[in-house]
């Protein structure tokens, strides 16, 4: 599958959230976006294209839902920054918003129970 883009993501997110969904669904949900309808519908035939969506006739509509998972484009996404900015490592990332003092301490117990469920298997 091609890449998306981040416009794409956005419309993607609307439809992860709750599908199927008609075009005019999906710029109602992202009216706070202010994006002009037209641009809306070019995302989805962008997104349709490139096989992220499909799109079923609901009568005169058509009906979008999504085919590439939210959990494998997560994965493709953070994959491929870690690769490009941490040299493919998540300690230096962890490290990075340490030193910038970006990590709250709900972060960092939950990184603390992560580390110790990892010991533990």
């Amino acid at each position: 599958m091609s890449q998306i883009s981040e416009a794409e993501a956005v419309v993607m997110e609307v439809l992860w959230r709750s599908h199927p969904l008609g075009a005019d669904e999906v710029v109602a949900a992202l009216a706070s976006r202010d994006w002009a309808e037209p641009t809306i519908k070019t995302l989805l035939n962008r997104l349709l294209t490139k096989g992220a969506i499909s799109a079923s006739r609901d009568g005169r509509r058509y009906l979008y839902s999504p085919e590439l998972q939210r959990q494998a484009w997560v994965a493709e996404q953070s994959e491929g920054f870690l690769g490009r900015v941490f040299d493919g490592r998540v300690a230096p990332l962890v490290a990075h918003f340490s030193q910038r003092g970006e990590l709250s301490a709900r972060d960092i117990a939950e990184l603390k129970q992560l580390i110790q469920a990892l010991d533990h298997d």
